[in-house]
């Protein structure tokens, strides 16, 4: 049966701007709770728009911004507050497209403890679902929007946490220091500005390729 779409409530239009997805996705995460969950820097919400704004400032096409957005909606291995069920993949994907939503998918399966490691060793990297404990290998382009939201996630959390920062800091560093060949040049960029003063190893860090 077909869920009916939130109404858009007259929401602003600064909800929407930052990832450009329809506005029922925007009404959906606040029909689903997000703007009442508490998160680093106020709200689950406010993270959200936080993350996919900061994607798209990296230059993320359409579907890896609206996966920003949406990245904590069947909850993840760090913040296991799910918006809603995976049984509801379909009615997300009627909103954001199927590869967008296969990519929030992605990003909530993921066991991190097994694949985190896997991203720094080699390639191809073959992730763990947490969700049914198979393995399987995504794509290349797959596991570098995985690894792009990875980075604006933690990057916002850290910014706004400074005793999360102080504890996973160094650790962040070396994952996205040994993973960077899968970040754009933005995220990479962005990664040693702030978790630069983190690294513990003489000459390991992430190559800066623009302008501070």
């Amino acid at each position: 049966m077909r869920r009916s779409v939130p109404s858009d409530g007259g929401s602003s239009g600064s909800d929407r701007d930052p990832a450009a997805v329809p506005p029922a996705v925007h009404a959906l995460l606040r029909a689903r709770g997000a703007g009442e969950t508490a998160h680093p820097g106020g709200t689950l919400l406010d993270h959200l728009n936080r993350v996919a704004r900061l994607l798209a400032e990296w230059g993320a096409g359409p579907d890896l911004r609206a996966a920003g957005l949406c990245h904590a909606m069947y909850g993840t291995d760090g913040f296991d507050h799910a918006l809603m069920g995976t049984d509801e993949r379909a009615f997300l994907a009627e909103l954001i497209g199927g590869p967008a939503e296969a990519l929030v998918h992605l990003y909530a399966s993921c066991d991190r403890a097994v694949v985190y490691p896997r991203l720094a060793s080699g390639r191809p990297v073959v992730f763990r679902d947490r969700f049914t404990g198979r393995e399987h290998t995504p794509s290349p382009p797959d596991v570098r929007a995985f690894v792009e939201i990875t980075a604006a996630n933690e990057l916002d959390v850290l910014a706004h946490n400074p005793d999360l920062a102080e504890r996973h800091g160094p650790a962040l560093h070396r994952l996205f220091t040994r993973a960077q060949d899968l970040l754009s040049a933005p995220a990479r960029d962005a990664c040693e500005r702030q978790l630069g003063r983190y690294s513990l190893e003489p000459g390991t860090r992430i190559r800066i390729t623009g302008r501070p």
